[in-house]
């Protein structure tokens, strides 16, 4: 895929390997995987960040190489279930967070083109996947703000 504000092409990336069924080596009990989630998700790390802590520390000890291989759901999924998903998706929080690093330093730098422009793209994607969140996972008033973004910030 073609990358959003530059005329360069999108990098292509390695495809995970194809697999029907977790190894043999990792075989954790199904509850225990979602109660790790679960409790990784109360301790405020972000769904990207459990499966990462998933694949490195694993369930007492033994590594969980795909969540979704060995538990039928994706993380995500997991934590719905549980009701431990924050208020805004993931990759819409880490935005609305450049965003105002970005302003930040707009404001201390105002004279900095490259980073204006690099916060004018920033908002652009910001505001194409809060169109796209809207109504289901956001309110349907839900509008970016700098405010909105500072708060997640202080969270």
């Amino acid at each position: 895929m073609a990358r959003m504000h530059t005329r360069r092409r999108g990098s292509s990336d390695s495809d995970k390997p194809v697999a029907d069924e977790p190894p043999e080596w990792s075989d954790v009990d199904q509850d225990e995987i979602e109660a790790r989630v679960v409790e990784l998700a109360e301790q405020g790390h972000d769904p990207s960040v459990i499966g990462l802590k998933l694949r490195d520390e694993g369930v007492k000890g033994t590594p969980i190489p795909d969540v979704k291989l060995a538990t039928g759901k994706k993380v995500t999924e997991i934590l719905e279930e549980n009701d431990a998903t924050g208020d805004i998706p993931e990759d819409l929080a880490n935005l609305m967070k450049r965003a105002v690093r970005l302003r930040d330093h707009m404001e201390e730098h105002p004279l900095d083109h490259s980073n204006k422009r690099a916060l004018q793209n920033n908002l652009s994607k910001v505001r194409r996947l809060v169109d796209y969140y809207r109504g289901d996972e956001l309110p349907e008033d839900f509008t970016y703000s700098y405010e909105a973004g500072q708060r997640l910030i202080d969270e």
